[in-house]
């Protein structure tokens, strides 16, 4: 038997694991101080460690062996950071203390000179595990709205946001807001490539400010390219963080935002009189933006007011008559389970989720000016000839997202994506019996909102809605109030930029399962 071809070889080797797995393995795990070691796991960091046995609190009187453990799992999204400092290799991530609630938290192991150069190594791999396709060191530019959270959203940064980015190594410039409009002023003169985050430390009024700010710039294409926006939730409407973070927890949130992922979002523009703006999250006539802006004595409730609001209104059975026109997409239920369902399960390149892919011959970005034209013309154009405008007497509620969640508990916009170029929109009825109203009401909390007989729900790109018969009412946009008076919408396809967890899809509860397998 010749044994000199297996002198060298490992008897303890998994023989199904390649050569190059195997050596990845044995290099995934980084042996440090004397009885503890560093293991990169499937998705988290794996600590074992002796000495955690040690530092476990005793039981009642120290009679009983208390059972500790020697593991500590870490998962990747929660590390924060890894550096070897002179002597030491640092670990900082964040500690969930609570359900809602992160705090940094850090490890530190002795490193022995010889082994430096592989732990330098080791920590590469890790901090590849820990962010993945997102962006490490971002430079974020936050606005702080000082009476946002009832006065608390100051307090709030440093207690729970201010650590985590410090821990993540972000560059951060902080600046307060002190008047209403002013993040427009600011995102407006932001240099685009100075920063790669504006975060709004507010509800969603500021969001709005700062896409528009954006819009405004000379190169507001590259700019709303360029710099991501995103919430770091301290109002009372805290929607955009809720469909990007799927949390209205400060600290979550600033965990998300330093792990999110560059996600295009479509905007859409509302044009008013003389007036173009952009709107990043929805439109309203009716029920809905009397619930919200018709509530604002009771901010005090919180996110319950748009609960109270939206029921006293339904039960009223108000109307709202307009004349409407819009450009239908996707016009049945049964079109729209099919369109998401062959939407949620691919991952398009960013090029073709901004709806320019990279054959395409259409002009870079950065050589794109302003605003994009508009397709359908402004409110003050003829309406284009494919649009009939129609009377709706009845109209009831009219409501279009661009996103899942309006606030906690409130998927509207189940079928709703970050980039598929529509609206999604919803109309009802204003003359429904109240039983079928308040069904309706608890029907978006159960998910099971989209499929109620009464809702029509339609996918589109465009539309033009004219109040008639009242002298004054509410029409909100991303939650702000514009005069009672005709405007028009068209949706830009991947206009803006924002961070999500997954780089595609909102973290809302979306269409469920059985709504898929009904369609078939």
């Amino acid at each position: 038997m010749n044994t000199g071809d297996h002198i060298d070889s490992n008897p303890f080797a998994d023989p199904s694991v390649g050569e190059e797995q195997q050596h990845f393995v044995e290099n995934a795990t980084l042996s440090v101080g004397r009885n503890a070691s560093l293991t990169l796991g499937t998705d988290s960091l794996i600590l074992l460690d002796e000495g955690f046995t040690r530092r476990e609190t005793t039981n009642c009187c120290g009679l009983v062996p208390s059972k500790s453990k020697t593991t500590k799992a870490i998962p990747f999204f929660n590390v924060l950071w890894a550096e070897l400092s002179e002597f030491d290799i640092v670990i900082r991530y964040a500690h969930p203390t609570s359900k809602d609630v992160v705090r940094v938290a850090s490890v530190e192991y002795l490193v022995d000179k010889a082994d430096r150069p592989r732990v330098t190594v080791w920590i590469s791999r890790l901090l590849d595990r820990a962010y993945g396709e997102s962006q490490r060191n971002k430079r974020i530019k936050v606005l702080v709205n000082p009476y946002g959270g009832q006065g608390s959203a100051q307090k709030w940064y440093t207690r729970d946001i201010e650590p985590i980015f410090a821990a993540a190594q972000c560059k951060v410039d902080v600046e307060r807001t002190q008047f209403q409009g002013h993040a427009v002023e600011i995102a407006e003169k932001l240099d685009a490539d100075a920063y790669d985050v504006i975060a709004a430390c507010s509800g969603d009024g500021l969001p709005h400010e700062i896409f528009n700010g954006l819009g405004k710039k000379s190169d507001a294409r590259r700019a709303l390219s360029n710099i991501a926006v995103v919430q770091l939730p301290c109002g009372s409407g805290n929607a955009m963080s809720w469909n990007s973070n799927g949390t209205d927890s400060c600290s979550m949130a600033a965990l998300c935002v330093v792990k999110g992922i560059r996600t295009p979002l479509d905007l859409i523009s509302i044009t008013q009189g003389e007036k173009r703006t952009l709107s990043f999250l929805s439109q309203s006539v009716g029920v809905v933006a009397e619930s919200d802006l018709g509530t604002e004595h009771l901010r005090w409730l919180g996110s319950t007011r748009f609960t109270y609001g939206f029921l006293v209104r339904l039960l009223r059975k108000t109307v709202y008559p307009c004349d409407l026109a819009v450009k239908v997409d996707i016009g049945s239920k049964a079109e729209i389970k099919e369109y998401c369902r062959s939407q949620t399960h691919i991952r398009p390149s960013m090029e073709e989720r901004r709806g320019t892919p990279s054959h395409s011959t259409s002009p870079r970005v950065e050589e794109s000016v302003g605003l994009p034209a508009l397709r359908y013309g402004s409110i003050n154009d003829d309406l284009p000839s494919d649009w009939n405008l129609l009377p709706y007497d009845n109209l009831g509620n009219f409501f279009a997202g661009n996103m899942n969640y309006m606030a906690p508990d409130s998927p509207f916009f189940p079928a709703a994506l970050p980039n598929d170029g529509f609206l999604d929109l919803v109309t009802i009825d204003g003359d429904i019996r109240r039983t079928t109203a308040i069904k309706l009401l608890l029907a978006v909390e159960k998910g099971t909102f989209f499929d109620m007989p009464d809702v029509l729900y339609r996918k589109i790109s465009g539309y033009r809605i004219i109040p008639k018969g009242q002298k004054d009412g509410y029409i909100s946009i991303d939650g702000e109030r514009f005069p009672f008076a005709p405007f028009q919408a068209e949706v830009h396809r991947g206009l803006g930029t924002v961070l999500s967890k997954s780089g595609h899809l909102y973290e809302g509860k979306g269409l469920p399962q059985s709504a898929y397998s009904d369609s078939t």
